[in-house]
């Protein structure tokens, strides 16, 4: 577990950096952490830790530490509090094997069953899940147009879109990350998610209600992770969720 863990951490600052380079924003990485110079998009942190017992000034002195910086914790070791930041949230990393041996398939085909989800292919797709999903932060024609990003939606009759996720492959494991429904059924969306991807591990995290539907559909808890916030008391928090 703690390999699949290190997995996971890996993964998300993968996903992180493809957003932000999607922003126009490139990040660095070695082997500490991954980490941006200047203030991540929206919902997104500014560093992601990839190994234990990291450095926290140095770790800090890589980003903008000012109001609203935000850290993902990925082993839940940093005391970043006597730098002015406190825990926006704790969550788990989570992991589930291949749901079905290589090559096998357990995709439904598009609206023929009930957890089937379809990729988002157009830009006109891609606006209305970024508007059921709440957020414009991943509404970018280069999320699209990456081979290593899969933009899950499952719509409704009248083809609204009713629920969603991502998938990012760029290594061992399939990354999921940003799933939603808007009918509160996440657990039909991350059977969506296994049955898109059966024959890969997948990995992401989750927390509090968002755990239950994950572990229904086979994921189990690999280890804690938090997410440090500076708080911005102009403006209020700013969650960072990538």
């Amino acid at each position: 577990m703690a390999a699949w863990r290190a997995v996971a951490a890996r993964d998300n600052a993968d996903w992180c950096d493809l957003v932000g380079r999607a922003h126009g924003l490139a990040g660095a990485r070695d082997a500490d952490a991954w980490s941006v110079p200047r203030r991540s998009p929206q919902w997104y942190p500014d560093a992601v830790t990839l190994r234990p017992h990291v450095d926290a000034a140095r770790l800090l002195a890589r980003i903008d530490a000012g109001p609203g910086a935000s850290v993902k914790d990925s082993f839940a070791d940093l005391d970043l509090a006597p730098h002015g930041f406190r825990v926006l949230f704790a969550a788990e990393w989570i992991h589930r094997p291949p749901a079905a041996p290589p090559g096998a398939s357990l995709v439904e085909p598009p609206g023929a069953g009930p957890t089937a989800l379809a990729p988002v292919t157009s830009a006109r797709g891609l606006a209305d899940w970024s508007a059921a999903h709440g957020s414009e932060v991943l509404r970018r024609p280069a999320l699209l147009a990456d081979p290593r990003v899969t933009i899950l939606a499952r719509h409704a009759a009248d083809g609204a879109v009713t629920a969603g996720a991502v998938l990012t492959d760029g290594g061992p494991a399939v990354g999921v990350s940003n799933v939603f429904a808007a009918d509160g059924d996440l657990a039909r969306v991350w059977r969506g998610v296994v049955a898109a991807c059966p024959d890969r591990p997948l990995v992401g995290y989750e927390s509090g209600g968002g755990l239950p539907p994950a572990e229904e559909a086979g994921f189990r808890r690999i280890g804690p992770l938090r997410v440090w916030l500076r708080p911005d008391h102009h403006r209020g928090p700013d969650p960072a969720t990538g």
